[in-house]
């Protein structure tokens, strides 16, 4: 791994990384949660079904700050997925990074970003691609998540009604039927969760009035037909009482646009001493509405071929789409020029293991963290077979928070604290 020590973000805390200026919006709040959350854990959720997706979220939840979830490979992803896995990284505090490692032209990668059975675009804040079809994927991707969240019919709402029949007038068992109906649609549902939105609505309504009718105290017994078991209760259709019948339609057009860079703001701590999680996340706020790219410029598996130039224009092509790409998945922290101040995810981290035989080759939180200068660590299999995965997700959090402390100087090499804190 080649060494980024001579950056300023090497040894920058998270907290002064978040208020550097054009830092990605949610790159600037995932360095804040990271700090309140005291994690720089991702954990990597190779599950198959929803129920032990959510299942892994809820045990998890607290120790990390992002969860990667692999949906095409949940066998009965559905809209209870998403909703389940919005609640829990509400309650939870962490954000979704779905794992569609993009790779094709711009045009098919916008449609499998929007739509299909898994519109990626309506629940995961972060995605990520590859650059082998060149920088086209970069702007398509981003103008499908502008124009996603730009706007969209919230709900659309139907209901038909008649007015209410006088009972006295029918006989209780007469077959006069109302019926009303309502539908919703909320493509972008995932997303009302974050500040910024306004709301306008219009309304439509028509009604249809049959002839006028005579009121009479009873119906006539010659309007009233035998039924087949020779009892008394049909109406002909002929002396119905004449209903109003109401047919509305309300659309309401949700607007919701992207945040702007948060501004530096005062310096006061993201967290006080003796101060909550639940507590500082509230002062912190909802993440910014909006969407962000990750590329994937290194990768962990044995002999991959993501090196040398093909990792250098990775980075060339995220310093021209600052706005919108967050940073990276790699090997190493990729800040080379001045001005960058991208995150970088690392996969393949195990506490114990070198490999898998397979191709994935392990290294711990210590040489990622601390000698090759990455942000996040991702783990996977390390805490998804551990026999209490809570109890193995927070001894990764602290393993690769101990890390990163040393790395900043907010510890001393072994552990103790340089500033007593």
């Amino acid at each position: 791994m080649a060494s980024s020590s001579k950056h300023p973000t090497r040894n920058q805390p998270y907290e002064n990384r978040s208020n550097l200026n054009d830092t990605n919006p949610l790159t600037a709040y995932l360095f804040r949660l990271m700090v309140i959350k005291r994690s720089n854990l991702c954990v990597s959720a190779d599950v198959t079904t929803t129920n032990q997706l959510l299942e892994l979220a809820e045990e998890v939840g607290d120790s990390i700050v992002l969860l990667k979830t692999h949906a095409d490979i949940i066998s009965d992803f559905a809209e209870r997925t998403i909703r389940g896995l919005r609640d829990i990284a509400a309650r939870k505090h962490f954000i979704v990074f779905e794992d569609r490692k993009f790779g094709d032209i711009g045009s098919t990668v916008q449609k499998q970003y929007v739509g299909g059975p898994l519109s990626i675009v309506r629940w995961a804040p972060i995605v990520n691609a590859h650059i082998f079809p060149g920088p086209a994927i970069i702007t398509a991707l981003k103008e499908a998540a502008e124009h996603a969240l730009s706007g969209y019919n919230a709900a659309v709402s139907t209901e038909i009604s008649a007015d209410e029949l006088e009972a006295h007038n029918y006989p209780h068992d007469s077959p006069i039927a109302s019926a009303s109906s309502s539908s919703s649609s909320d493509p972008h549902s995932a997303n009302t969760g974050y500040p910024g939105a306004a709301t306008s609505s219009s309304s439509a309504s028509a009604s249809t009035a049959a002839p006028a009718r005579p009121t009479p105290n009873r119906v006539p017994s010659e309007n009233v037909v035998d039924s087949d078991d020779g009892s008394e209760g049909a109406i002909t259709a002929q002396h119905r009482k004449p209903s109003i019948i109401s047919v509305s339609s309300s659309i309401t057009t949700r607007y919701e646009h992207i945040a702007p860079p948060p501004s530096p703001g005062p310096k006061i701590p993201l967290r006080h001493q003796g101060e909550s999680v639940s507590s500082a996340i509230e002062r912190l706020g909802s993440p910014p509405l909006g969407r962000a790219l990750l590329l994937l410029a290194q990768m962990s598996s044995e002999g991959n071929l993501l090196t040398g130039e093909y990792t250098q224009r990775c980075a060339q092509m995220a310093r021209g789409h600052r706005e919108f790409v967050m940073g990276f998945i790699a090997q190493e922290s990729l800040n080379r020029e001045p001005a960058d101040n991208f995150i970088t995810l690392t996969p393949g981290v195990s506490l114990v293991g070198k490999g898998d035989g397979l191709g994935q080759q392990y290294n711990g939180p210590d040489k990622v963290i601390k000698d090759a200068g990455s942000d996040v660590i991702i783990v996977g299999r390390g805490i998804l077979i551990a026999e209490d995965r809570a109890e193995e997700a927070e001894k990764y959090r602290a393993a690769g928070w101990r890390a990163y402390e040393e790395r900043v100087g907010s510890r001393k090499v072994g552990g103790r604290l340089r500033d007593g804190s």
